[in-house]
């Protein structure tokens, strides 16, 4: 196994979450009409060409997401198979949370279609319908990006990190200070201490953006460290293999 292209591929698959994450989000936000700290449905203001561009990048969202652990499994779970394969499981949850706002916010477009021509009791019952939908999709974003990119990119993949040294260890502090802090914003979110996407929110949010940031950059540019110890057993291993190959014991 090639480390620094593998690290490469994995910097730019971490490099395309962002890519699509955050304009899905953006979208989502304009095409409901409504603001970063209060999404619900709002009646004749919803954007259906926002939301299905949205829809389309949350989709490449789940591709990367999934990809950057799938990437990186063989590798470093030389250093943890236990704690590799649960950040496999924590991307694959979080994408399932992903997927779940998706089907649900790509399912405001129906109902905003369907206002258009809906009257009185009618047109209350599928402005309520629009509301859960909404209301769904921001739940299950508190739930994905909220608390299991904490566990997932923060804990799970900081502590990988710090110790198998494939990237700088003192930056893989920050990632686990930063999925400590996300998981206690998701914690006060969901007792309605502040609302997601508040100052406050974004406060404690910042060391996990930054850690998740510098990785995918760093990773692209410079791909894992060759020095790291996993690094080194897997150079010697494909060095041996190779050896073997031509017949040399």
């Amino acid at each position: 196994m090639d480390v620094k292209r593998t690290g490469r591929i994995f910097g730019w698959f971490f490099i395309g979450t962002f890519i699509t994450s955050i304009p899905a989000r953006i979208l989502f936000v304009h095409g409901t009409g409504a603001s970063w700290t209060d999404m619900h449905f709002i009646p004749g203001a919803t954007s259906n060409t926002s939301l299905k561009v949205g829809a389309i990048l949350e989709f490449g969202l789940i591709f990367t997401q999934i990809a950057t652990a799938v990437v990186i499994y063989p590798l470093v779970r030389r250093q943890s198979e236990t704690v590799s394969l649960g950040y496999v499981t924590a991307r694959i949850m979080e994408s399932v949370f992903a997927a779940i706002g998706l089907m649900s916010i790509i399912s405001v477009v129906g109902v905003a279609n369907s206002l258009t021509s809906a009257t009185g009791v009618h047109a209350t019952a599928i402005g309520a319908s629009g509301s859960s939908l909404v209301n769904t999709y921001e739940w299950a974003f508190q739930w994905g990006p909220g608390l299991v990119a904490g566990i997932g990119n923060g804990l799970m993949l900081g502590y990988l990190m710090y110790r198998s040294a494939l990237v700088p260890p003192r930056m893989a502090i920050v990632g686990l200070v930063g999925g400590s802090l996300l998981i206690l914003s998701f914690v006060l979110t969901l007792f309605g201490v502040y609302k997601n996407g508040s100052g406050p929110s974004s406060l404690l949010a910042l060391p996990e953006i930054v850690w998740e940031a510098f990785l995918g950059i760093y990773c692209a540019w410079k791909g894992f460290r060759p020095e790291s110890p996993i690094a080194r057993a897997e150079m010697a291993l494909a060095d041996e293999g190779g050896l073997r190959s031509e017949g040399i014991p």
